[in-house]
This record gives C-alpha cells, sequence and structure tokens, in this order.
C-alpha cells in the first residue's frame, strides 16, 4: 500500500548508523529505478491513519530528496517489540555494529522493561553478550553515539578506539572523537593517533590530543609510506615455524648427549614457547572478531611465560608505560619521554640457536 509521509512515525530512526556514500547510491538508484522494496511498517492503535516505520528509514529520506510523496509499504500485524526483534532477525544485508545493537537492546529494556534473560532469549544469545552490548552504548558519552549515529565518525573506529579510551579518561575521549570528525581521519590515522595515546604518559597524550593534527604529519614525516606490517607479522610467525623444524632437527642429534638438567631446561623453555604461541594464536582470533565482524570483545587476558618468573601484569591503559626507543613523532612534539618501538622481540637467525632461544624473545622482558 501507499502511504503519505505525515502518516510515517520515525520513531527508531535514531536506532541506526548514518553512511552517506550508500544514501547517495540509494538515491540515485530510486531515481533511475524507482522504489523496489517496500518499507515495514505496524499500525499505531492510538492513531487510525498513523504508522510506526519498522524499518526503511534509509528509503524515506532518499524519496523525501527526490520530492516524492508516498511511499510503497507493507504492514506487519504485530506489537513493537516483536516487529523490531523480527525484523533485526530478517536483514540480510549489512549487519549491524555492535552500536547499533546496542541501541535496539536499550531501547527494549528501557521502553519495553526487558531483563537480560528476555533479551538473551530474544536475540537467542548469551546474557554476557546482551550485557557487553548494553555496556558500550552506556559506557560511551551520548554526543559521540550521536556523531556515530550521523555518520560523522563510523561505528568501527568508535567501537575499537574511543571505547578503550572512555574507560581510562572521559574528556580524553570526548577530545579525541572531535578530532576524528574535525579531521575526517581515515581508520589508520584513527588507529595511529589512539596509539600514541595509549602508549604516552599523561602529559604527552595532553599534547598529542591538543594538536592531533601536527602529530600525524610529523609521523607521515617519519613514515611517508605505511609499512607492511601484515607482511612482517606473517614473515615472523614463518621463522617461528622454522625455529621449531629447526630444533626438531637437532633434538636427534644432542639427545643422547643430554643430561637430565638439560632435558628438564629444553622442556621448561618449550612450555613457555607453547604457552606464548597459544595467547598469540587468542589475540590474533579476537583481532579477526573485531576487524572482520567489527564485534567489540573484552580486553586481551594471559601472561607471558618467562623461566623462573611470575607471568608479567598486563596494564590498564589507564597508566601504559613501556621502556624502548622514543617515538620520533611524540620527539617532534617536544617529548624526552621514551615511547615504546612497536615490536621489541626478534627472533634468532636461522642459521644459529635453538629452541632455548626462542624463550624471552616472543615478547619484550618486563
Amino acid at each position: 500500500m501507499k502511504l503519505e509521509f505525515h502518516q510515517l512515525n520515525r520513531r527508531y530512526e535514531h536506532l541506526r548508523v548514518r553512511h552517506p556514500g550508500q544514501q547517495r547510491r540509494l538515491m540515485a538508484s530510486l531515481a533511475a529505478s524507482g522504489q523496489q522494496t517496500p518499507i515495514v511498517v505496524i499500525a499505531v492503535s492510538d492513531k487510525p491513519d498513523g504508522y510506526l516505520v519498522i524499518d526503511g528509514y534509509k528509503r524515506i529520506a532518499a524519496l523525501e530528496q527526490l520530492g516524492r510523496d508516498t511511499v510503497e509499504a507493507v504492514i506487519w500485524p504485530m506489537s513493537e517489540s516483536d516487529a523490531l526483534v523480527l525484523e533485526r532477525s530478517m536483514r540480510f544485508g549489512q549487519r549491524d555494529t555492535a552500536l547499533e545493537e546496542g541501541w535496539l537492546l536499550q531501547e527494549l529494556r528501557d521502553r519495553f522493561g526487558y531483563s537480560l534473560d528476555d533479551l538473551s532469549r530474544r536475540f537467542d544469545r548469551s546474557t554476557s553478550w546482551v550485557s557487553r552490548r548494553l555496556a558500550l552504548v552506556e559506557l560511551l558519552p551520548q554526543m559521540i553515539q550521536q556523531t556515530v549515529r550521523m555518520g560523522e565518525i563510523s561505528a568501527h573506529v568508535a567501537m575499537k578506539y574511543l571505547v578503550p579510551v572512555a574507560r581510562a579518561n572521559i574528556e580524553d575521549c570526548q577530545r579525541m572523537a572531535e578530532a576524528f570528525r574535525a579531521h575526517r581521519f581515515t581508520s589508520r590515522q584513527a588507529g595511529e593517533l589512539y596509539a600514541a595515546w595509549r602508549d604516552a604518559s599523561p602529559q604527552i597524550r595532553q599534547r598529542i590530543l591538543d594538536d592531533p593534527g601536527l602529530f600525524l604529519k610529523a609521523q607521515q614525516q617519519i613514515e611517508p609510506q605505511p609499512p607492511k606490517l601484515a607482511d612482517e607479522l606473517l614473515r615472523d610467525l614463518t621463522m617461528v615455524v622454522a625455529v621449531t623444524n629447526r630444533a626438531s632437527r637437532r633434538l636427534t642429534r644432542a639427545a643422547p648427549l643430554m643430561d637430565q638438567d638439560q632435558f628438564d631446561a629444553a622442556e621448561r623453555k618449550v612450555a613457555c614457547a607453547v604457552k606464548d604461541l597459544e595467547f598469540l594464536a587468542e589475540r590474533i582470533h579476537k583481532e579477526q572478531q573485531q576487524h572482520v565482524e567489527q564485534r567489540s570483545t573484552d580486553s586481551d587476558s594471559g601472561a607471558s611465560c618467562s623461566e623462573g618468573q611470575q607471568g608479567r601484569d598486563r596494564e590498564s591503559s589507564r597508566s601504559l608505560a613501556f621502556n624502548g626507543t622514543q617515538s620520533p613523532a611524540i620527539a617532534i612534539l617536544g617529548s624526552t619521554i621514551p615511547a615504546p618501538t612497536r615490536e621489541s622481540g626478534t627472533l634468532p637467525a636461522a642459521d644459529s640457536g635453538g629452541v632455548g632461544q626462542l624463550q624471552g624473545q616472543s615478547r619484550p622482558g618486563p
């Protein structure tokens, strides 16, 4: 059926993120081919000719911009909450971001009084998943969430970089969000700024946020071409495989010459290396979830194994401090405080050492 725009209640439009580029393409398609897919609405009980929009906000906006007066719609005979949950479960296109999922969960909880158990059953998820999504939207200031809704900051950037900053310092989070919005940083630039903030002292953090453009310009002068970090990571892991193969061959020759103490030492080193590699595999899985599926995850947990020592504690983002070479970009800002290098450990060359050399070098020492 055809509905006029004044009949439509767009109460839940704020649950969606705007994508200006996609909106322009949609408007061009509607102008060329007309509306092919109807929007979804439900009847409003207290308004005979009123309808609540469940899906189709982008089509409505595009048709309005094209000067159309009506929109094709299909009516679902069900309640608001049932329609919202059903629409999400039937969506086949681009999946919701974690923020959009959190907005919907928050709306269902606050408007309809659903408990965590109710929401977990309706979405066929764990209560932990529901709690994490709700915590995500409750953590970010509303002003930042609005910039995400308007498409001025991508939801992926907000989840990956602004949420960890908000956990540490709300004021810094707001300043960083303003920098992302004002400068229209790419995801890579946003990541560089966040990494510099995370690894810096409180004084240098403020200096970075005072002039984020200057920091990135300095960073670009130091590294005009972005390093091929993915290739470097894969090369490092290939070296790990080569080391283990070499150690296996050496074991065959060395075993007859080893005493009990040497066997014990070798087993301890292998156990530590295995624990380090298991921890690395866990981190790779979590990073994949963040980058590929764009789903928020909790911070990494685990400990590095060092022979004769307790595992190192992992510091929070509130007080990260490292030892290493000073970042040239931070130095340009006037800092004399050391900042971390990107990788402080290297694997042994293929023609020297054994399994024992892998111990203590997979990650920097405490």
